[in-house]
């Protein structure tokens, strides 16, 4: 054999060897969603993305990176600042704190269920898609975490434990932006809230009071509630159809929500429908968090309706002002979406 050809052969030995250690250092552990029983049964599989599937590996990293403060310009502020699990992964504040202070103007966003948002269209505008692309806003904004990628992979470089942890998630030494985001919507994905009162109740496992028997038959009563059209029904256990609505709330708009997103006109004033799950815990509510009660919300929709040339045909009572609930429809009402509280979602570890 020829000395060229001995060369040939070693060299093909070693990177064969080279990419088969390769091969194996981006392989992680697969970790599949706990898809509870009631989703499984009314709605389609979750959204997962072939290019980041879930794993052990990469959902650990994700929470992580999800409770540090080192994402942020000063190291001071996390994603868990603004979405606290205590409040169902959103704040208690109308607006939250930014590094420099109070930003914006909409109030924090719930996180749960995220894996069946099917248009994949995030915030209460729909300005971005799919959960990876989400996460990677609020660390360059410069009302919230007010730092820059490059910053942020230099300092994840560099610290002691992220390194080892992005090469058992993504077999990867070097750290982007897009891996870090990866992992952040891994973890996202597996916050699932499924396990409430009404849950139990559609299950077999317990009953519901009079009360908020009759406060769902007024949220599904067309003549009553109507609540159903956009957030759902015991055969949608998102409880929201996650569609972008103008429900009402101002004739004129210093927020154009969907419509500043689109440039379409038609879209001024619509915002994403939220889940109407652990309302107990998110409050205040609506995009701008202007409803400090759910007493509030209901007086709204019964009484509190405002008019406008993009109001949603389902606010079908809006010329008398909206539903025009009884007190004991109101507070049937209540106790029915208070059903709705998931307490096993929020004192999860």
């Amino acid at each position: 054999m020829k000395t060229w050809q001995v060369h040939i052969i070693i060299i093909f030995f070693v990177c064969f060897s080279c990419d088969n250690e390769s091969v194996e250092r981006y392989f992680a552990t697969p970790s599949s969603l706990d898809i509870p029983k009631l989703f499984e049964d009314n709605i389609l599989a979750p959204v997962i993305p072939i290019d980041n599937p879930q794993t052990v590996e990469g959902i650990a990293l994700g929470k992580k990176l999800f409770f540090d403060p080192i994402l942020s310009i000063d190291n001071t502020l996390a994603c868990v600042d603004c979405h606290a699990p205590e409040n169902a992964f959103t704040d208690s504040d109308k607006f939250s704190d930014g590094v420099d202070g109070i930003f914006g103007n909409r109030n924090s966003m719930p996180l749960f269920n995220l894996a069946w948002n099917y248009d994949e269209k995030f915030f209460w505008d729909g300005n971005t898609f799919s959960l990876e692309h989400q996460a990677f806003v609020p660390v360059t904004d410069p009302f919230e975490m007010k730092s820059n990628w490059t910053d942020v992979e230099s300092k994840l470089q560099q610290h002691a434990e992220y390194p080892s942890l992005f090469e058992k998630a993504f077999g990867a030494s070097n750290i982007d932006s897009s891996l870090v985001t990866k992992a952040i919507a891994q973890f996202e994905r597996t916050l699932i809230s499924a396990n409430s009162k009404f849950d139990k109740f559609l299950l077999g496992e317990l009953n519901l009071s009079p009360e908020e028997l009759n406060g769902f038959n007024v949220f599904m009563d067309e003549a009553k509630g109507d609540c159903f059209h956009c957030h759902g029904s015991d055969k949608n256990p998102l409880w929201t159809d996650n569609i972008f609505h103008n429900n009402g709330l101002d004739e004129t708009f210093a927020d154009l929500g969907l419509g500043a997103v689109t440039g379409d006109p038609a879209d001024n004033g619509k915002f994403k429908s939220p889940s109407l799950r652990n309302l107990e815990f998110t409050a205040p509510y609506m995009h701008d968090g202007r409803f400090a009660s759910l007493d509030d919300v209901i007086n709204h929709y019964s009484q509190g309706l405002k008019n406008s040339s993009t109001i949603d045909p389902l606010m079908k009572k809006v010329d008398q002002g909206g539903v025009g609930l009884t007190d004991k429809d109101k507070a049937d009402l209540k106790a029915f979406l208070l059903s709705l509280s998931d307490y096993d979602f929020i004192n999860s570890k």
